[in-house]
């Protein structure tokens, strides 16, 4: 049965770009073009209903987050894992929307390990009124959530977006929509296997411990929250 263009292109959304982004994207890491050569820009116009322009856009936004090399006299092709730009957000979330992979979710929580400790350390040194009240109402809608008032995952990534931002490093807080990306994934896993939301005087306790002016306590305090992610995930590993 051979599909027609319009309807693969009706699927794409009313952004035929991005639409387009998308799908190709999560194609490439799902393996799909696996042992393949990579359509021309003329087949993949062809295969997706589209004009030549939109899918030269397409390939060349796939070009910059690392996903494909294009090379004169040897066409367009896959980069290798290495070069993907991990810290891209669709590039993060192809990967955590393919087959689910427990060693991903590892990684993620090592580089959260890495990160937001010391975030909330200088979120203690640094921190003004404005940032403060932001972690407060982070805190606030983690409470609420446990009441059946806001959505238990957005409020626990509101409050980890505003300890980022309080820090007032700007490396730091560019890191908020990696995280927000991947916490999606790695709070519905363990909440999942823990059976409750997060600890909410766990939180409280980074909380408490930036609005006191103490970076070794706040450290402390987010370490621990995801040293237990980590145990978490390491004792439901497979084998």
């Amino acid at each position: 049965m051979v599909t027609d263009p319009s309807d693969i292109r009706d699927t794409l959304g009313r952004n035929l770009t991005y639409g387009l982004l998308d799908r190709l994207g999560k194609q490439i890491v799902s393996g799909a073009f696996e042992g393949k050569t990579f359509p021309t820009e003329a087949e993949l116009s062809l295969q997706h209903g589209v004009s030549r322009s939109v899918t030269r856009e397409a390939v060349k936004m796939l070009t910059a987050k690392g996903l494909l090399t294009a090379r004169p006299r040897q066409g367009t092709s896959i980069q290798s894992v290495s070069h993907w730009n991990l810290f891209d957000p669709d590039v993060l979330r192809w990967l955590l929307e393919r087959k689910f992979s427990i060693d991903l979710l590892v990684q993620f929580s090592q580089l959260r390990q890495a990160i937001e400790p010391a975030a909330a350390a200088l979120a203690a040194e640094a921190a003004g009124e404005r940032e403060l009240a932001q972690i407060d109402a982070g805190l606030a809608r983690m409470a609420a959530a446990e009441a059946g008032d806001d959505d238990a995952l957005e409020a626990d990534i509101a409050f980890h977006i505003a300890v980022l931002r309080a820090s007032g490093n700007p490396f730091f807080e560019q890191l908020r929509d990696v995280v927000t990306t991947a916490l999606r994934t790695s709070i519905r896993v363990t909440n999942r296997i823990v059976g409750r939301t997060a600890d909410l005087a766990a939180h409280a306790a980074v909380r408490d411990a930036i609005r006191g002016r103490d970076p070794a306590a706040a450290h402390a305090a987010m370490k621990h929250i995801i040293s237990d992610v980590m145990v978490v995930i390491s004792d439901n590993q497979p084998g």
